[in-house]
């Protein structure tokens, strides 16, 4: 679903649990940003580079207007930015995300609650699966910084499975099989706005041109049931 707008932006995420909004970010400023990035000095893996709400012109981007606007849209109420992630998809760093749904949430401290877990701890930070209330108080925003087609491994959705609670790997295959999926394709400075249950994948890329994702999340609240705390990762 493309929008020329935000106006009914979180009818859109109820129904569909994504939307695509083009020209968001114009190209002059993407330039800007995909050079700050390249004088990163946060750690890279081959796939990019996780926790960048560290870099100072990544949380300048989650905390701009046309992005927190469109995520308060969404939560229906203010938007908090708490975790960026850079996905950098290249010929020379090529991979297939299998079809699933985001559940990890970082934590400022473990504490054992039901409905919580399993924990992992990755690069200091605390990580648990958490329960799918908390979870649809959650929206990310994935800001395009090149284009993304058919050919670079976009992002594929299956519409409308953001509201089936969490699922069991099984159910996930079987709703891959019943749900025709979408490509969601966007030119760079385009942001996807999607719930983080709706189930999701990419495949390879088959392109020689670099597929870079920034996949900001927000949140209503920093805090959580049972006294929890999102960690700024």
């Amino acid at each position: 679903m493309a929008l020329g707008s935000v106006s009914g932006l979180d009818v859109h995420l109820s129904s569909d649990g994504f939307a695509i909004m083009p020209g968001v970010i114009p190209l002059t400023e993407i330039t800007g940003l995909l050079s700050e990035l390249e004088t990163s000095p946060l750690i890279r893996s081959r796939a990019g580079f996780r926790h960048a709400m560290r870099h100072e012109a990544v949380a300048t981007v989650a905390h701009d207007p046309r992005l927190r606007g469109p995520a308060a849209e969404i939560l229906g109420s203010t938007a908090v930015p708490f975790r960026a992630t850079l996905f950098d998809k290249s010929p020379s760093s090529n991979w297939l995300v299998v079809w699933h749904q985001d559940t990890a949430l970082p934590i400022c401290q473990r504490r054992e609650i039901s409905g919580w877990g399993p924990w992992s701890v990755k690069d200091g930070i605390a990580y648990a699966h958490a329960p799918a209330l908390a979870l649809e108080s959650v929206v990310a925003l994935r800001v395009h910084l090149d284009n993304s087609n058919a050919d670079n491994g976009p992002l594929r959705v299956l519409p409308g499975t953001h509201d089936k609670g969490l699922l069991e790997d099984d159910a996930i295959h079987s709703l891959a099989s019943q749900i025709a999926p979408v490509d969601c394709l966007v030119s760079a400075g385009g942001v996807i706005a999607m719930k983080p249950l709706i189930v999701h994948a990419s495949s390879k890329s088959r392109s020689v041109r670099p597929r870079r994702v920034l996949h900001v999340e927000y949140a209503s609240s920093l805090d959580l049931p049972g006294g929890l705390k999102l960690a700024i990762a």
